[in-house]
């Protein structure tokens, strides 16, 4: 179904602007044939959510991370994965150490077991011991961070600059850019002044699919120490107090790169149907100018995840005669745009297509 409308939220204008990633990344320039890149939405650390996160991997590497199957890994799967060796040897051997007890060590080892990424046996003494299946890859280079304001007005600008000169000062992100809807008219100097010099700005026609470089970032050094901003003061003539600050260490921001990295890996950006209804009987898939977007036909519009929901007063589930039909919308057209979604999400990680 097709429909054409602007985008009438700060979540629409968010997934058009991960469609537009996933097209045309990167905006000025082009990557080149060894480079591929992944897009996501709504992931960060625990002080700091991104609204669009595009990695940067490496095409072969990105293809071997595919052994190691769709879900995320997480930090203690890494530490497994990363360290588990070619031959057999007892896990306390093999892996480092790990700075809380071995215990939890031993039951990530047993969890990378089921899922298949580790052979595991017991050895002399029944100790247990692993050997890996695959090496885990390289597979990320850069790794871009997009805060998404559709609205960015002065007021609007003079409110994100906290938020961007802490993504600045980390340097957890490659690159730090803020996205904003297309006027037509240059940016205001006031924009440029609040925003740190450091973000890039860029401009998007939703209405037409593309987008401009308004502003270019300078890239952020990840692999020096980063300063966490922990409190500002409130400002004004007689604030003289002191930020507050502490350092993040190389060591913590390589592992919590490769974390994000991850988890941008699993959810892409089409994990929006798990928070909304597409069981609903009015939920729709819509073409808006090239870009699939939720689509209500109750209400008429794009909703957005807070309003498709259970409390929404248009809600109706879909008949039961409608998830007795058998291929292709076996399950109910709510599974079937599920599916849907994540084959979709399965064509952009290379060796998962199957």
């Amino acid at each position: 179904m097709t429909r054409s409308s602007p985008a009438e939220s700060e979540f629409t204008f968010e997934l058009q602007v991960c469609q537009w990633a996933e097209r045309e990344w990167p905006p000025a320039d082009s990557l080149d044939a060894d480079t591929t890149a992944i897009v996501a939405r709504q992931l960060g650390v625990k002080r700091r959510r991104w609204d669009t996160i595009v990695i940067e991997a490496d095409r072969d590497a990105l293809r071997q991370r595919a052994n190691f199957g769709a879900d995320a890994l997480d930090s203690d799967l890494l530490d497994v994965v990363r360290y588990a060796p070619a031959d057999w040897e007892w896990y306390r051997d093999a892996l480092p150490y790990p700075g809380y007890p071995w215990r939890y060590v031993r039951e990530a080892v047993h969890r990378a077991s089921d899922r298949g990424i580790v052979e595991t046996r017991r050895g002399a003494n029944g100790r247990i011991e692993l050997r890996r299946n695959w090496r885990y890859p390289d597979w990320v280079e850069r790794i871009v961070a997009i805060e998404n304001k559709p609205d960015l007005d002065a007021s609007a600008a003079r409110n994100l600059a906290p938020q961007l000169e802490r993504d600045v000062a980390l340097a957890l992100a490659d690159e730090v850019w803020v996205a904003t809807t297309a006027t037509g008219s240059t940016v205001e100097p006031a924009l440029l002044e609040d925003i740190p010099v450091e973000a890039g700005i860029l401009t998007v026609d939703a209405e037409r699919s593309t987008a401009e470089v308004a502003w270019n970032p300078r890239t952020l050094t990840v692999e020096d120490p980063g300063t966490r901003i922990t409190e500002r003061p409130s400002g004004g003539d007689h604030d003289a107090s002191a930020a507050r600050f502490e350092y993040a260490d190389p060591e913590w921001k390589t592992d919590k790169r490769l974390e994000i990295a991850e988890r941008a890996y699993e959810r892409g950006w089409r994990a929006y149907a798990d928070t909304m209804r597409p069981d609903c009987r009015h939920f729709e898939l819509a073409t808006a100018d090239g870009d699939v977007l939720p689509w209500c036909g109750a209400k008429g519009c794009h909703p957005t995840a807070a309003e498709c929901s259970g409390s929404c007063s248009a809600w109706e589930p879909e008949p039961p005669t409608w998830r007795q039909r058998g291929w292709p919308i076996e399950g109910g057209p709510g599974k079937a745009i599920k599916r849907l979604l994540d084959r979709q999400r399965h064509r952009e990680r290379p060796g998962l297509e199957k």
